[in-house]
C-alpha cells in the first residue's frame, strides 16, 4: 500500500535501475557533467559495480561512455543528481568507450586502471 504523499514515497533510500539511468551527474557547484547511461551489477553479489557515464557528443552522437566505480558517486538531493568531484583533465583523461564499441568487462587489467584513475579500490577486492 503507498500514500498519495510525494514525502512519503521518497522517505527510503531504494530506488528502481530504471530511474537511475537518464539521472543527470554534477559537479559539486552543480555544472552538468553528463547523465548515467546505464548500471553495471556483479552477478554474483548483486551490488552495483559501476555507472556508465554518457558525456560530451551532441544530440546522442559522439558521446564518450565512462565506466565509473559506483562508490565514487554521491546522491545530492537538492539537485536531485548524482554528484562527481571530478576536475576537466580527471574526467577527459578517464578510460573510455565509445556507445559502438563495448569496453571489455572481462579483463580485470583495465578495471583495475579504472579504480586507480579514480582513486578508489575495487569492488572485487584483492
Amino acid at each position: 500500500m503507498t500514500s498519495g504523499d510525494p514525502a512519503a514515497r521518497k522517505s527510503h533510500s531504494l530506488i528502481a535501475s530504471d530511474r537511475v539511468e537518464g539521472t543527470s551527474v554534477r559537479r559539486p557547484n552543480g555544472e552538468r557533467i553528463g547523465h548515467i547511461e546505464r548500471l553495471m551489477i556483479d552477478k554474483l553479489t548483486g551490488k552495483v559495480s559501476y555507472a556508465i557515464l554518457s558525456f560530451g557528443g551532441f544530440l546522442g552522437m559522439g558521446a564518450k561512455l565512462l565506466p565509473l566505480p559506483w562508490a565514487r558517486l554521491t546522491y545530492n538531493r537538492d539537485m536531485e543528481a548524482y554528484q562527481l568531484d571530478i576536475t576537466e583533465d580527471e574526467l577527459r583523461s578517464a578510460p573510455s568507450f565509445l556507445a559502438d564499441k563495448d569496453f571489455d568487462w572481462g579483463d580485470r587489467a583495465q578495471e583495475e586502471e579504472l579504480h586507480r584513475h579514480y582513486g578508489v579500490p575495487p569492488y572485487w577486492g584483492f
